[in-house]
């Protein structure tokens, strides 16, 4: 019985909300454009060269190589494996979801087991700079020198916890000195093994970037589509609404904090907070790309929820001293 009010439930939810996106038409028109506009200038021109790049990198034999220049260091902070070093270094420049695709990517070629993986998703979710630098500080809040504190925040959490949870499946420490000789040996090795040609390649690095691109942009418009039915619905204050809105679609929660009438100190706060949490929708995005793995989910959604208040907190601690200096 219990199963059946549960279907009856789904169902009266579903047709609530075809009821009103038929019913508030221009509103839900407006949110897909906004999406489709957040996926054209910000998301597409952030990920799709690095989602390609990696794969070429790959190819090469990028990740031999880095797991041989950093395999001691790797061990040292965080207890992982040298290759991990690859999924540490793209997720930095290239910005979430895209650690969950190289975390995979490592996985599914067999560099790393579930448990590392796991370990690997959990710190380094980084935002990407240029949209933290860009948008986030410029277009948002107006303030570029707040900007970098805010990503310098955000980015410092996710390395607290990587060295909080250094002790969970702890890897072997390397044993081997630093060679850059047997680096580039072991690179010339893996491009020389490869099977399949460069051609090939390519293509399927293009399908896989456009393939991934496409769920993303998918993801963003359903959770903004939802954003707004909750906001037409329900009569929420300004501030409920920017974190609630936040904590369901990122870029539409930073963009309504940026419009509240609140001091900066707390504007940024809330936007870090927001940032490194990610948004349910950036986490729906992160849970399809793993949903052919065994890697789990719910360790991530912990660390995403301590990372959100860690950088808020660190964040707090440092605006005064950082916005007196500059």
């Amino acid at each position: 019985m219990k199963k059946i009010w549960v279907s009856v439930v789904i169902m009266f939810l579903l047709l609530f909300i075809s009821f009103e996106i038929l019913n508030e038409s221009s509103l839900i028109l407006a949110s897909v454009s906004f999406s489709f506009k957040v996926w054209k200038e910000n998301i597409f021109p952030s990920l799709f060269p690095f989602f390609v790049l990696s794969e070429i990198l790959v190819y090469f034999g990028f990740i031999e190589f880095v797991s041989e220049l950093f395999k001691r260091v790797m061990n040292f902070l965080f207890k992982v494996k040298g290759e991990c070093a690859f999924i540490l270094i793209m997720s930095l420049v290239s910005g979430f979801p895209s650690h969950a695709k190289y975390t995979k990517e490592l996985y599914q070629k067999g560099f790393i087991d579930e448990k590392e993986a796991t370990k690997m998703l959990t710190f380094t979710h980084f935002s990407n700079p240029l949209f933290v630098l860009g948008t986030v500080s410029v277009l948002f809040l107006n303030n570029k020198e707040v900007g970098v504190l805010i990503l310098l925040c955000h980015y410092l959490g996710n390395f607290i916890i990587g060295l909080l949870i250094r002790n969970y499946h702890p890897s072997s420490p390397s044993l081997e000195s630093f060679s850059l000789h047997r680096a580039i040996l072991k690179m010339h090795e893996a491009r020389i093994s490869r099977k399949e040609s460069f051609g090939e390649m390519i293509l399927h690095a293009l399908t896989h970037a456009i393939d991934t691109l496409l769920m993303i942009l998918g993801t963003v418009t359903l959770f903004l589509v939802l954003t707004t039915i909750l906001n037409h619905v329900f009569s929420f204050s300004s501030y409920t609404q920017s974190i609630l809105n936040g904590f369901i679609e990122m870029t539409q929660g930073l963009k309504y904090v940026s419009l509240l009438t609140i001091p900066l100190k707390l504007k940024a706060i809330l936007s870090v907070m927001i940032l490194s949490f990610g948004g349910f929708s950036v986490h729906m995005q992160i849970a399809n790309i793993l949903s052919d793995t065994p890697i789990s989910y719910f360790p991530f959604l912990t660390a995403r929820l301590f990372h959100a208040f860690l950088s808020s907190f660190l964040l707090f601690l440092f605006f005064d001293i950082w916005t007196y200096f500059l």
